[in-house]
């Protein structure tokens, strides 16, 4: 006598492998890509503004700084609070309130009346940036194919070099239009270009909103991770494109057991964070440090000689456009190459190449012979960590921060990651300049060239490599 072999219920994961993409990925892929675009156009664009600032409102050198960090500041508090937030209460209600407070900020910092208050609205902007970061990891790596899941998350991450490219071409057009009506005069730009340049950000918060209001969908993941077996069903019908039935049977709690905050910090886990934190910590000392003051930065050392102010900050814009460019392929060559070569080696050929253009930067002002040679070497070197830079670690730390952690501390493990990442993009932020004013442009990129070689090394020890595996197996694997 023969018995048949009991067959086993096909679980929500591997109906999802198994997978094409669908229209409803596509679209919660778009709406996690738009807020990031925000943040790229958010970075790019305060730089090209701040000079304008300066001028209109008399800013002190302190002011300045609190400016250029308010947003970082508010990243820091976005990601560290509403991360968690979103495990509690779901990944798409979270979208609608992070976009909400995204608009009325974005609003505020167009029509603000003192340094006061521009302060304070884009510490607000800043929080919605940086709630931004959990949820949109969570959303896209827990919807679409695992396959695929590293190419989709830095897709949509593409989307910051694209709206840093977007600033860059705002602030030209802006400067170019003030240039045209108001040749004589540098009062009416001074008072007003930084207006248009930041209410431009409020259209794309306005185009976002409408984009996420018009679409909702929450993760089955989420609702299997709180029990909710008949709302997982809708959601996963819906996410598949076709009639799918999960019960306890096919996904059982067990499988994605509720886990507390501090779960992050435990023997476990502990690995996990440190991969996901220190890196990026160093990383944004770096990128933040270094972007948002690009052109400022090119002015400095490529354009010195130009006396007329808005001369200067044309020149200084249309070649930050041109070096950004560089952010775009480094995306690209990420997608390309990241379920190829992995997580961990990008991630770590990459700092050596921020490392490297770091390098090239600081030759380029030790040179400074006042030929068009040092100034080749000053896109060379922003080209080179541009490129590197996105290539590897912008991509790969953000990708590694929604992979690493189980459902129910997913957000709350990406959140932390990107708050601490973003108190190393304060400190980059803040102390660049005095630092720069202290010690000298060389001697900066020089340290921030050791910083990157730090996080390689470190990103070597705490490896956890997460390429070609469900999420489901990472989770629960222990290192």
């Amino acid at each position: 006598m023969t018995t048949k072999a009991t067959a086993q219920p096909i679980s929500f994961e591997q109906r999802l492998d198994e997978s094409n993409i669908t229209r409803t990925m596509w679209l919660l892929w778009a709406l996690s890509a738009g807020l990031i675009a925000l943040d790229g156009f958010d970075l790019f664009i305060i730089g090209l503004a701040l000079p304008f600032l300066q001028r209109d409102f008399t800013l002190s050198a302190t002011e300045v700084g609190a400016i250029a960090v308010a947003a970082l500041a508010g990243s820091l508090v976005g990601a560290l609070t509403l991360g968690p937030l979103t495990d509690k209460i779901g990944r798409q209600l979270m979208l609608l309130v992070d976009i909400a407070i995204f608009v009325v900020a974005t609003a505020g910092t167009a029509f603000a009346w003192n340094a006061i208050s521009l302060i304070i609205f884009r510490f607000l902007v800043g929080v919605g940036i940086g709630a931004d970061y959990p949820i949109s990891v969570s959303y896209i790596t827990e919807n679409v194919p695992s396959r695929l899941r590293g190419r989709m998350v830095i897709g949509a991450f593409t989307f910051q070099a694209f709206g840093a490219l977007l600033g860059a071409i705002t602030g030209l057009v802006v400067i170019h239009l003030f240039q045209t009506f108001y040749p004589d005069s540098e009062l009416p730009a001074i008072q007003y270009a930084w207006r248009w340049m930041l209410g431009v950000g409020l259209v794309l918060a306005i185009f976002v909103g409408i984009l996420r209001f018009s679409f909702l969908h929450e993760s089955p993941r989420y609702f299997i991770a709180k029990g909710d077996y008949e709302a997982a069903t809708q959601s996963a019908s819906d996410l598949l494109n076709e009639p799918i039935k999960i019960t306890p049977e096919t996904d059982p709690r067990e499988r994605e057991p509720s886990l507390e905050y501090g779960t992050l910090f435990t023997p476990p886990y502990i690995r996990r964070t440190l991969l996901t934190t220190i890196p990026w910590f160093l990383q944004d000392i770096a990128t933040y440090g270094i972007g948002i003051f690009t052109p400022a930065i090119i002015g400095a050392l490529a354009f010195s000689n130009q006396t007329d102010f808005l001369d200067k900050e044309f020149a200084s814009a249309k070649g930050a456009a041109f070096v950004d460019i560089f952010l775009i392929i480094g995306f690209i060559v990420a997608i390309l190459l990241i379920e190829r070569v992995g997580r961990i080696k990008l991630q770590i050929v990459g700092f050596v190449g921020m490392a490297v253009g770091l390098v090239i930067l600081a030759a380029s002002d030790v040179i400074d012979d006042g030929s068009r040679f040092d100034v080749a070497l000053v896109f060379l070197g922003f080209f080179v960590f541009n490129l590197m830079m996105n290539a590897g670690p912008n991509s790969t730390t953000f990708l590694l921060s929604g992979e690493v952690f189980p459902t129910s501390i997913r957000a709350s493990g990406a959140g932390f990651a990107a708050a601490v990442a973003k108190a190393g993009a304060v400190l980059g932020a803040f102390a660049l300049p005095i630092l720069q004013k202290d010690f000298g442009t060389p001697i900066l990129l020089v340290i921030l060239a050791v910083i990157c070689v730090l996080a390689a090394v470190l990103t070597y020890f705490f490896k956890v490599e997460t390429t070609g595996r469900s999420l489901q197996s990472v989770s629960f694997d222990e290192y």
